[in-house]
């Protein structure tokens, strides 16, 4: 065989194992535009699925396994993906663990409008409604942490056991009169400049800094989460990105966090510099009826990718009492 030939027959390879691949995928058929269900694959009938809300958006969403219900919710402009290292963890401790993508981010339709924080709510109690979760976990980071607050003290009534808050946005970020100690609007500002001028940059910039803590000095810097903290974010659409820099920033929680009354786990890094804790958990923790803190000297925004030993660790013991 020629050097020549080599590339073509690698070629030839790949293609035929792609068409066999391609092959042995369901069929997509008029499900998709009914606002049914569609399974990619499982005994269950849902591994890896699509809800059709009310409002045609199509949201993506994983269920796997059995047991109580773990349901994750991801963090701006990221994807159920970001959930992988917990998904696996609580799947092989015997619970059944549920991820979505919220609308605009990852597979879910890349919404123009409902971008904000009801309607993302609402979204998840037709999910949660349609499995019929009860007696639910619902574990959120960042961005994710406000859709859970939101979500639990609006819809949770009857199918809600525990919350979970990661690095979470609640109360509110935006600094203001009523809250001098927040992110100034310019910081936001700065997000949405950076988005529109060059979303792809932008992706990179974000983890590769703050979020990680790998700006810090001596920080172990895995380029590994860098990528895919970029794969998840370009998945997603820009519109609905853009967006939800608002809906993180300004979204006031405070009424919230005073109508949940399921105990809530706090659990925030100490070196968050992305939502700082002295204006988050710190006043948080004030508002719930039945919460509890837990702080971690030193790690940051995204610590449950970081060092999700510790976190991982901590969440099954809240979850087990």
């Amino acid at each position: 065989m020629s050097a020549h030939e080599k590339p073509f027959s690698r070629r030839n390879l790949l293609i035929a194992g792609s068409a066999a691949a391609l092959a042995a995928l369901p069929m997509i058929g008029p499900e998709a535009q009914t606002g049914t269900s569609r399974s990619l694959g499982s005994a269950k009938g849902h591994a890896m699925s699509y809800l059709t809300t009310k409002d045609g958006t199509q949201i993506f969403y994983k269920d796997w396994g059995a047991g109580q219900p773990v349901v994750f919710h991801h963090g701006w402009p990221l994807s159920s993906d970001d959930w992988d290292n917990q998904m696996l963890f609580f799947l092989a401790q015997g619970y059944r663990v549920i991820a979505h993508d919220r609308r605009g981010h990852g597979r879910s339709t890349q919404t123009h409008t409902g971008n904000d924080m009801d309607t993302y709510a609402a979204d998840m109690a037709e999910l949660a409604a349609a499995l019929d979760l009860r007696n639910a976990i619902h574990v959120g980071h960042s961005t994710g942490g406000g859709e859970v607050a939101r979500y639990v003290a609006r819809h949770g009534k009857g199918r809600v056991a525990k919350a979970v808050l990661i690095s979470a946005i609640p109360p509110v970020m935006l600094k203001s009169e009523r809250n001098p100690g927040g992110t100034p609007i310019e910081v936001f500002d700065g997000y949405r400049a950076a988005l529109a001028a060059n979303r792809a940059q932008f992706y990179l910039d974000v983890p590769s800094g703050p979020f990680y803590g790998f700006n810090r000095p001596g920080a172990n810097v895995s380029q590994g989460l860098i990528r895919n903290w970029w794969r998840q974010g370009m998945m997603g659409g820009a519109k609905a990105h853009y967006d939800c820099v608002k809906v993180f920033s300004e979204t006031d929680h405070t009424e919230d966090l005073r109508q949940i009354d399921v105990p809530v786990l706090l659990m925030h890094g100490e070196d968050d510099q992305v939502v700082p804790i002295a204006d988050s958990a710190h006043l948080g923790i004030k508002l719930l009826r039945r919460g509890l803190l837990k702080t971690y000297k030193g790690l940051p925004h995204g610590m449950f990718a970081t060092h999700p030993e510790i976190i991982n660790a901590d969440l099954l013991a809240f979850m087990r009492t």
